[in-house]
């Protein structure tokens, strides 16, 4: 299970990678920028389409989620596989919303979303599908459906069973939410702290949403406003601790672990993941935008999302205990920490707690990483076995024959598939293989993970043979 989730945590890097840019492009398009800035000529007419094209992104993260997860599952990474993520997710969102709309009051069926969890789980129906269904032959008057055209029909209906169980189950999960919401809002700063906890543990599933439409919605009531984030801009001298403990938690919290994280990865691969990890990092601060950094490791490392939670639950205590009260309008990012500085109550102890925070933040997850060998990004095995550059060079469909030969023959091989450096190969019988002979073409290693699957260690160009391989079975 563990090692599913990591694929995809890993599948979910592609979408991820075009957020930061969104997430500054939808923060300074606000209107409280635009005011702020309003000194500047034309700004009113130019900021507003930065924030409509970071929408575009932000607004369909789910879909994006349902794509990149389906492509990051297929065996070949075919485009086809994304499409029937698209099929999915779309079956998933319309069915729920048909079946809730005949169950439920309008009101409630508004609040219902099933987010985050529903693209990721359209994604893993469409990638399973597709290396289930996507070689299918069927007979003579029916061919034209037959192979890739065969998963999209397949995902449809097997989405379509899974919505009804799905459309069911999640209004109850919600009500469950909303109820612990009002237990916890009058538990003071421990109530404070059990919010953030619970917010953080639910971004998986989209369900701190939740959470954050009781506190910062409909908690309390101060001159018709209601809601912590409402009444703090109504001028309430008690909002705002619902909100304040996530300053220290986005602006220094989460910059400090993409930073353990750079420094827990391999020396030779802290380069090619600084700069992504600095625009996560960026993004995290200076809007609060914060999901791109968090998915990045919530599903490679599930126990870093648990560590997460805990501290930010703590950040939220410290803040409301030292009787720090914050608000924002979008998130808790320093544009917000900035824009709205003189509604607060005691913002210059925010950055001195946001620095506590951050060394804090460093140094549990630079341990955990290290301590539990997680596999955060530029800490992957796949090139441990090689001291040198060795690439191997010539004809790839010369390769790929003498590959396959000493495989066991083209009957021998189901499946191929590739990472950085090794073939991924599912076998009918491993007994077949012939090590000698691949070492003898250049192969540094064979990795038996069981009778079936099999991992042979080729080298940084390891993509070309796997494509010549390909070519040869089809």
């Amino acid at each position: 299970m563990i090692k599913f989730l990591q694929r995809i945590g890993k599948s979910l890097m592609l979408p991820i990678a075009c957020l930061p840019i969104a997430g500054l492009m939808l923060r300074f398009g606000q209107a409280d920028v635009i005011e702020a800035l309003g000194f500047i000529p034309g700004v009113d007419m130019v900021l507003p389409f930065l924030a409509a094209a970071g929408s575009a992104l932000f607004n369909n993260l789910p879909l994006l989620f349902a794509v990149g997860v389906a492509v990051g599952l297929s065996d070949d990474q075919n485009g086809a596989a994304g499409l029937a993520g698209v099929i999915s997710y779309l079956t998933l969102t319309n069915v729920c919303a048909e079946y809730w709309g005949q169950h439920y009051a309008v009101d409630i069926v508004g609040t219902l979303d099933i987010s985050f969890l529903g693209g990721i789980i359209a994604g893993v129906i469409a990638g399973l599908a597709y290396n289930k269904f996507r070689n299918t032959k069927l007979p003579e008057f029916l061919a034209f459906f037959g192979g890739r055209r065969f998963v999209p029909i397949m995902t449809g209906l097997i989405s379509f069973v899974v919505s009804i169980p799905l459309a069911i189950v999640w209004p109850v999960i919600q009500g469950f939410l909303a109820n612990v919401s009002i237990q916890i809002a009058g538990l003071g700063a421990f109530g404070v702290a059990g919010y953030m906890f619970f917010n953080r543990l639910l971004i998986p599933l989209g369900l701190h949403h939740v959470l954050n439409s009781f506190f910062w919605f409909q908690l309390g009531e101060f001159n018709g406003a209601t809601g912590d984030l409402n009444r703090f801009f109504a001028g309430d001298p008690t909002a705002g601790h619902f909100m304040a403990g996530f300053f220290p938690v986005m602006m220094f919290g989460l910059p400090a672990l993409a930073l353990a994280i750079y420094f827990a990865a391999k020396k030779e691969k802290r380069k090619a993941i600084g700069g992504m990890l600095l625009s996560l990092g960026f993004t995290a601060f200076l809007t609060g935008v914060t999901e791109p950094l968090e998915f990045l490791f919530i599903f490679l490392s599930p126990i870093l999302l648990v560590l997460h939670a805990l501290l930010s639950a703590i950040s939220g205590f410290i803040v409301d205990l030292l009787g720090i009260l914050h608000g924002f309008t979008f998130s808790a990012g320093f544009l917000d920490y900035i824009l709205n500085f003189n509604f607060a109550t005691k913002p210059l102890l925010l950055l001195v707690v946001g620095v506590v925070v951050a060394i804090i933040y460093f140094t549990v997850f630079y341990f955990a990483i290290i301590k539990f060998n997680l596999p955060t990004p530029g800490r992957e095995d796949d090139e441990d076995e090689f001291t040198e550059n060795t690439v191997i060079s010539g004809d790839y469909k010369d390769l790929a024959r003498q590959y396959v030969k000493y495989l066991g023959g083209i009957d021998n091989l189901l499946s191929v598939d590739n990472c950085a450096t090794r073939l991924r190969l599912e076998v009918s019988d491993s007994s077949l293989i012939d090590e000698k002979g691949l070492k003898s073409v250049g192969a540094r290693g064979i990795v038996h993970l069981n009778k079936t699957n099999v991992q042979v260690i080729v080298g940084t160009n390891v993509e070309f043979v796997s494509d010549a391989i390909k070519a040869l079975l089809k």
